[in-house]
């Protein structure tokens, strides 16, 4: 479904990814783990054109999306869920779930997207009016998944849905992914919490300073005793 091929990006004089190569196939939650500042949202941002690379091939479905403009590449089927939710703070949680269905053709599809994630989203529902600066961090998170599923994204790209949330709440968070994926979304997780994360997964890449180190299947990874030292704290 995603091809990632040899894909190089600088920051100024930084070099952030070194031919990096990825895929990820139809079905599946594929994760990305590594320490902070080895190039796991860097990735997604450029598959998601926020980031421009310097060398290397990225593919969907068979199209290069390369150099293709952000909203273009929504279009395509990818849709990003930013780290640090992102949510637009003033705007009630349904007008952040409307901005999420900017492609969609009307307002009857507009109404089944919100439906849907008021659905997957019970405690979005009850909060539909308010600002989503009034939110909590779990529930900001939810409204950022929620808005990035109203374009009814073939792909997700989820990054850091954990970050900064309690343990519950964080358990909370993977059961919905783990839902998302069985309904059909096919799954790009980059996430610090490296047992989470490979729990769930199908397949995993383990970065270190903008390279792939190890990849495979993720239970194979999660029994690895280099990754459990690593990153698993044993």
């Amino acid at each position: 479904m995603l091809s990632v091929e040899n894909l190089s990006v600088n920051y100024g004089a930084i070099r952030a990814l070194h031919d990096v190569s990825c895929r990820v196939e139809q079905g599946e939650i594929v994760a990305l783990i590594g320490a902070n500042g080895a190039g796991k949202t860097t990735i997604l941002n450029t598959i998601s054109g926020i980031v421009p690379s310097v060398g290397g091939v990225i593919a969907f479905e068979g199209t290069e999306i390369t150099r293709m403009s952000p909203h273009l590449i929504v279009r395509k089927g990818i849709c990003q869920v930013p780290e640090g939710r992102r949510v637009f703070a003033r705007m009630s949680v349904q007008e952040n779930l409307e901005m999420g269905g900017f492609i969609l053709s009307g307002k009857q599809e507009v109404a089944q997207g919100i439906e849907r994630a008021f659905t997957l989203f019970p405690r979005l529902a009850e909060r539909r009016k308010q600002p989503a600066r009034t939110l909590s961090g779990g529930e900001q998170q939810m409204l950022a998944m929620g808005r990035a599923l109203m374009s009814n994204p073939r792909l997700l790209l989820l990054d850091e849905p954990s970050m900064g949330l309690a343990p519950m709440l964080v358990e909370k968070i993977f059961e919905i992914v783990v839902e998302i994926n069985k309904s059909g979304t096919t799954i790009m997780l980059v996430e610090q919490n490296a047992s989470m994360a490979l729990s769930i997964a199908h397949r995993a890449y383990v970065l270190e300073t903008g390279e792939v180190v190890l990849s495979g299947d993720a239970g194979e990874l999660a029994r690895n005793p280099e990754v459990r030292k690593a990153y698993l704290g044993e």
